[in-house]
């Protein structure tokens, strides 16, 4: 199957803005930013406007980088969502029906959680049960 990379402009620059932002060297930019303003505290006296140039570039950098972000782990999850599907899929006895968890409601997920509960504390006292059998010997 050919893929198709090219995706959308915002998509584009969401990965790239991401993978940017992740990295030391912005830090390191972003620290020198804040050292720069901080030194120029005393040549504008500390004024209002000084401290709302700060405020200002921050805000909007955040604001604009909480979108950025969530759309990258939106398409992120929905990639590894697709490839759990496709494993759970592909192994023979798996149970199918569990391949999209994420679309059921609370009270079902919290259905299918139980039974798996009840798989794991079957399975810890069958382990105590062997464990005790081979003290026995």
């Amino acid at each position: 199957m050919e893929r198709d990379h090219r995706g959308s402009v915002f998509t584009h620059f969401a990965r790239l803005t991401a993978a940017i932002s992740g990295r030391p060297l912005t830090f390191i930019v972003a620290v020198l930013i804040i050292v720069v303003w901080a030194t120029t505290g005393p040549l504008f006296g500390f004024s209002d406007t000084w401290q709302l140039v700060i405020n200002t570039g921050t805000t909007i950098v955040t604001f604009l980088m909480v979108f950025l972000i969530q759309n990258t782990q939106n398409r992120d999850t929905e990639a590894i969502q697709i490839k759990l599907d496709e494993i759970i899929r592909a192994l023979k006895g798996a149970r199918n029906e569990i391949i999209d968890l994420e679309e059921m409601d609370e009270k079902e997920l919290d259905g299918i959680r139980q039974q798996y509960l009840d798989l794991a504390e079957h399975a810890r006292r069958h382990m105590e049960e062997r464990g005790r059998a081979r003290k026995a010997k």
